[in-house]
Parts: C-alpha cells; structure tokens; sequence
C-alpha cells in the first residue's frame, strides 16, 4: 500500500524466486519429488541440464544482462548495493533469470509431450525478431555475452514455443465468474502510519507510546470527517499514504481494510481502521465500478487458469531429472562495461508476438 522502493523490489524478487525449485533443488513446492544431480559431465559453456534440454551460458547471458541493465535504467547502477534479507540484488537477479530461462525449457519439453509446434508464421516471427535484436547487438555486446543470432533465434523459438505450450494447455478452462466475485469498489483514505523506514526501507515498528499517539489523531481527524469536513483536505493535511484513492476487489488488500471498506454504502465513513500499515480512516466513493469489476473478471480468469496450468507443471516437473553446473553457475556474474547497454530483448519479443498469451 506504501510506496517504499526497497519493499517493492524485495516484493518482486520474492515471487520471481518461487519458481526455482524446478532447477534449485531447495524448492518450496514446485519441485518436491525431482531428482537433482550436480555432475562433472557438461559440454563446455553448459550451465543446465533438464533430460534432453541444455541451457549454454550465452543464453543465461542474454537473459541476465537485460535485466540487469533494465534495473539500472531506472534505479541507477547503486541499486546493486542493496541486499534482500542478506542476499544481494545481484544474485537474485541471477536466480530469477535462472528461474525463468528453465521454465521456459521445461515447457519446451511439454511441448514435445503434446505435440505442439510452432508453425510456418510463428517461425517467420522468430526469425524476424531474432535478426533485429542481434542486429541491435554492438560488437562488445555480442562478444562479451558471447551471443550469436542463433543463439538469439533459438531463445525467441523456445520462449514462443512455451507460450504457445501455455495456451494449449488453458484452452478449455472456461470458468464462470459473477459480479459479486469480481466487484470492484473504489475508496479513498487518510493513513496513520504505525513504522518509520531505516535507510535500507527496513520498518521500525513505532513505540506504543508513538502507536498511541498516532489512534489518538485518527480518531480526532475522524470526528472531523464525521462533522463533515472536506475529506480530501483531511487526505491533504494528514494522510501518511502518497496515494489516497485506492480500486480492487476481494482479496486485493490487507483484510482488515478490505472487510471495512466492503461493508461501506456510497460516501459513507469506517471507523478507525488497523492494519500492518497503520490506522486508517476510509471513505467509500463507488460500491460497484462496472468497468473495474469486468477488468477485474479478467484477471481473475487469468489467475485461474494460471494455477490450472501451474498444477500440471509442477506434476510433470516432478518427473524430471536436472542437472547444475554449480562450478560454472557461481562464476556467472554481471557485465560491467559502459558499451553493454541492451535491455530490449523481450521488448522485441513483444513486438513480433503482440497477441502471446491474450486468448
């Protein structure tokens, strides 16, 4: 709800780890049951292995060095001085792209399974994109990612393949979701917050004292808003939050906010309101947004069929045996070097497969 940096960055990387049990071996769910096995017996540059699957190190590269240059486009080169709960940026970022790039050859071997192809145009796609982001490559990129445009046009035919295995896999899950699931409702609020942030964005619960403090004043601003002060002055003048005005449905928010602010009507006002945050006052400005809830049946859709899909995945990863070249994966580290720029690699993607996952 609080718009803290650090805690969106470890938010993110938090639930991009969840997917490396498939390859890690310290899975928390999706990859009980496998087999893992650290060999010796790679081919020169093999970073993985999974069956008949190899992962090369131009390709983790590749991954890698866009998001890491996509990170520092916005939050400069210095972000990779913080640490998430005693790791740094820099190797999440390399588990997460590790992550990533073997869901994406484990699909490909379900592919295999179903018998899904991609065909004649989808290829025609993935030679297109492949020749314009090589072509984007300058020579120090190409070199120190050690890529070629194979390389390039093999992970744009893997990453369509698995998109196209996804789809496959969710065509017939349908479900039916009603008004009432998806309501959306749209509220505004004055946040009295409970925790100050250290310099690392790390929360420093308040005393009790500082706690008692804080209900004391959202209760006296809340007889104010009840006597019918100007609530968005009230937001203006005390409200802790950078954002006031807040649209979702069921299981969006913190529970306590969400129970207050779905049994308010139209306009009216909570009561003093508790959560992990702070206290709260809410203001309920719509009790059904039309557009937001039909928006908000989308996702919900979408979210079904991912857990469909993510269940099939995780029975059918359990089947596989994996292979890290943890020798070669430790040494995997960021380039450094002012000429490596590239960040654009699943942008062209998009480009050429605008549609993948819409349907």
């Amino acid at each position: 709800m609080l718009g803290d940096r650090c805690r969106k960055l470890a938010g993110a990387f938090a639930s991009a780890v969840l997917l490396l049990g498939m390859l890690c071996g310290c899975a928390q769910g999706s990859g009980i049951g496998t087999k893992v096995v650290l060999t010796t017996g790679f081919e020169k540059d093999e970073v993985f292995r999974i069956e008949t699957s190899r992962c090369s190190l131009p390709e983790i590269m590749v991954y890698l060095t866009n998001m890491q240059n996509r990170y520092e486009s916005v939050y400069g080169p210095e972000i990779w001085e913080t640490s998430v709960n005693g790791v740094t940026l820099e190797q999440n970022v390399k588990d997460i792209a590790l992550a990533q790039i073997a869901r994406i050859k484990t699909m490909n071997l379900m592919a295999e399974q179903y018998a899904v192809e991609l065909d004649e145009e989808e290829n025609a796609q993935v030679e297109n994109a492949a020749q314009t982001y090589y072509g984007s490559l300058n020579d120090t990129e190409r070199e120190l990612m050690g890529v070629t445009e194979e390389t390039i046009r093999n992970l744009y035919a893997e990453f369509a393949l698995a998109e196209k295995v996804y789809r496959y896999t969710i065509k017939d899950i349908n479900p039916e979701i009603s008004d009432d699931e998806a309501r959306t409702i749209t509220v505004q609020h004055i946040l009295f917050k409970t925790y100050a942030t250290d310099g690392t964005g790390k929360k420093i619960e308040y005393t009790e004292h500082a706690k008692e403090e804080a209900y004391r004043q959202a209760c006296e601003v809340l007889e104010m808003a009840r006597e019918g002060e100007d609530f968005d002055e009230l937001i203006r003048r005390y409200s802790e939050d950078e954002k006031s005005t807040y649209s979702f449905g069921k299981g969006e928010m913190d529970e306590a906010f969400e129970t207050a602010a779905f049994n308010l009507g139209k306009d009216e006002i909570s009561d003093v309101v508790e959560t992990e945050y702070g206290y709260h006052i809410i203001k309920c400005l719509n009790t059904f947004d039309k557009e937001e809830t039909d928006a908000n049946k989308v996702k919900i859709v979408d979210e079904r069929r991912a857990e469909a899909f993510g269940q099939e995945y995780d029975a059918y990863v359990e089947t596989l045996t994996r292979n890290l070249n943890r020798e070669l994966w430790d040494d995997v580290a960021f380039i450094h070097n002012e000429n490596v720029k590239t960040m654009d690699f699943f942008d062209v993607y998009a480009a050429y497969f605008p549609d993948a996952g819409s349907d």
